[in-house]
């Protein structure tokens, strides 16, 4: 499949566990993985917004670097390790998507590797007609 373009950074895990940090298939969708509030490698921390936002930021910049934005994200999950961090994570994304509405779902998970993170987001985003 050479003809996906691939997006990596910096992250340490990109390297030692074998994946990119987004992937633009042939039709035009781009696929992010799991981002989390870490930045050149340390937790950004901050709360269950803060860390979304950082997250997402992360997500932001992959898309960045394919000519993508914000504004061409179809879908997000957002990944979180506690019920009680649902209103701050949710209005984190309606601050960063309410004039996109992308479809979402909000899942609640055991944990992360790193048991300071309590939200990781993923994001699925379209090149439609007219995106360089």
């Amino acid at each position: 499949m050479s003809d996906l373009r691939r997006v990596t950074t910096d992250t340490p895990w990109e390297e030692t566990f074998g994946y990119s940090r987004a992937v633009e298939l042939p039709n035009g969708l781009v696929l992010v993985s799991g981002c989390t509030s870490t930045v050149d490698g340390e937790m950004a921390g901050g709360g269950p917004y803060e860390q979304t936002v950082n997250a997402f930021n992360v997500a932001f910049a992959a898309l960045g670097q394919l000519g993508l934005g914000r504004e061409d994200v179809v879908r997000t999950r957002l990944y979180l390790t506690h019920a009680r961090d649902v209103d701050d994570v949710g209005r984190a994304h309606k601050e960063l998507f309410d004039d996109v509405r992308p479809a979402a779902s909000m899942i609640i998970v055991s944990g992360f590797v790193d048991p300071g993170l309590v939200v990781e987001v993923e994001v699925e985003a379209f090149r439609g007609e007219g995106t360089a």
